[in-house]
């Protein structure tokens, strides 16, 4: 919907505003892969180690900082309503692969919503309303909005979210540099599982270097083991 102008697409006049014709070819197709995958155990336990991993810590990394914004988090680092958030994003996990659109999760992007006020539910019910109307202006309309518009969003987001970092013990160098290193690795790697595992691997050997390793619990080691494993022997 637009015309080149050198090496620059620019916007045009949408020739529709209103579009039906639905992609629905990906509808029911994980179900197509079942009867391989289960022929080999140990691919299907991988992928699915693999699956969990990655949505799991994904989901962990954005629901806190967004919890701790909306001031649900207590003292004792918990945020309250944190396990009905989880079984949202899961239920919805499964809802968008048998429906074949992109994973549905939730997004830091929620912050920009968060930092305008949106703190309940109604936020989520009236967004996933304009979202639904937006298909059938999608993509005609919806392509005047191009990546300069939406990347104000984003820095936005961004902002919200280093907002967080004044909660961080900047005295203690264990910590300090776990966050370094996870936000750096989130950066370089556009993963926040992978900066996750790379923050929890510094952690670890930090505080080895700190003399702290006995204050470790014993999950830590455990979560500290898996993450290993992940950055590097590729699962």
């Amino acid at each position: 919907c637009g015309f080149g102008v050198g090496d620059m697409a620019m916007p045009s006049v949408p020739t529709q505003f209103i579009s039906t014709s639905f992609d629905t070819s990906l509808f029911g197709a994980f179900a197509s892969g079942f009867g391989q995958i289960f022929s080999n155990i140990p691919d299907l336990i991988l992928i699915l180690f693999s699956l969990l991993f990655v949505t799991f810590f994904d989901t962990t990394g954005t629901l806190i900082p967004l919890a701790n914004q909306c001031g649900f988090v207590d003292e004792k680092g918990e945020a309250d309503g944190i396990d009905r958030a989880f079984l949202g994003d899961a239920i919805s996990g499964i809802i968008g692969a048998i429906l074949g659109t992109s994973t549905l999760t939730a997004y830091v992007e929620s912050a920009t919503g968060i930092g305008l006020g949106g703190r309940t539910g109604l936020t989520a019910i009236v967004t996933g309303i304009l979202f639904l109307v937006s298909l059938i202006f999608a993509p005609t309309v919806l392509a005047l909005f191009t990546s300069s518009v939406t990347a104000a969003a984003l820095v936005i987001v961004g902002i919200l979210m280093m907002v967080q970092l004044k909660e961080v013990d900047w005295d203690d160098m264990v910590v300090v540099s776990s966050v370094f290193m996870t936000i750096i690795m989130m950066l370089l790697t556009y993963s926040i599982s992978l900066g996750i595992a790379f923050g929890f691997v510094t952690y670890a050997i930090t505080s080895i270097a700190a003399g702290k390793a006995k204050e470790l619990n014993w999950l830590v080691w455990v979560m500290v083991l898996v993450f290993v494993i992940y950055l590097f022997f590729g699962l």
